[in-house]
C-alpha cells in the first residue's frame, strides 16, 4: 500500500460519520461527506483513486458523490469525466441501463450523442462499493457503449455485502474497506 493510500484510509476512517438505521432500519450507513468537506480528506481521497487511473483517458463518475470523486480525478489526470446519471435526468438520446440494488431497482444513463466512447479507456469512480449492482451497471452501460472499462476505484468497500462478486472480472480499487 502506498503512502497516500494509508493517509487516505486513516482520514476516511477518522472523519466517516456513522448513521444507524438509514436509510432502513437495520443499516448503518457510512455518510462520507465529512471526508469530502476536508480539504486534507478530499485532496488526499483524489491523490489515492488517481492512482488507480494510470493509463485512462476518461474518468466516469457515478451519480452523486462519483461526480464529485471523478471530476477532482479527471482534473488532477488531465482527463475529461462522463457524469453516470441516474434515470430521467438527461434529455434524449440516452443509452439506459436498469439494475438491481439493496433496497430495489434503478436506471443508470449516458448521452448516447455529443460523446464518443468507441475504444476510450475508462476508470469508473463512485464512493462506496456495497452489493456492486451500481458498479456493475455503469460498467455495463460504459461497455454497450463502445468504452473499454479498465476498473473501478472507490473510497469505501463494505466487504460483508460481497459487491466484489458481482462485478467480476472489472479490477476494484478501495481505498478502505469496512
Amino acid at each position: 500500500m502506498t503512502d497516500i493510500r494509508r493517509e487516505a484510509a486513516t482520514l476516511i476512517d477518522a472523519l466517516t460519520r456513522h448513521v444507524a438505521d438509514f436509510p432502513i432500519p437495520g443499516v448503518e450507513f457510512k455518510d462520507l461527506t465529512p471526508v469530502l468537506a476536508d480539504p486534507r480528506g478530499l485532496a488526499v481521497v483524489t491523490d489515492a483513486l488517481a492512482e488507480a487511473a494510470d493509463g485512462v483517458d476518461l474518468i466516469a463518475g457515478v451519480d452523486a458523490r462519483g461526480f464529485l470523486l471523478g471530476a477532482a480525478v479527471a482534473l488532477k489526470m488531465g482527463t475529461g469525466v462522463l457524469a453516470v446519471r441516474k434515470g430521467g435526468k438527461l434529455p434524449p438520446p440516452v443509452h439506459t441501463v436498469r439494475y438491481d440494488l439493496e433496497y430495489g431497482s434503478a436506471t443508470l444513463e449516458i448521452p448516447a450523442d455529443g460523446i464518443d466512447l468507441a475504444g476510450r479507456n475508462v476508470l469508473v469512480i463512485d464512493d462506496v462499493l456495497a452489493t456492486g449492482g451500481t458498479l456493475a451497471a455503469a460498467a455495463q452501460l460504459l461497455v454497450n457503449s463502445g468504452a473499454r472499462v479498465a476498473g473501478a476505484a472507490v473510497v469505501l468497500e463494505l466487504t460483508a455485502l460481497n459487491g466484489r462478486a458481482a462485478v467480476q472480472p472489472l479490477q476494484v480499487t478501495s481505498l478502505i474497506t469496512d
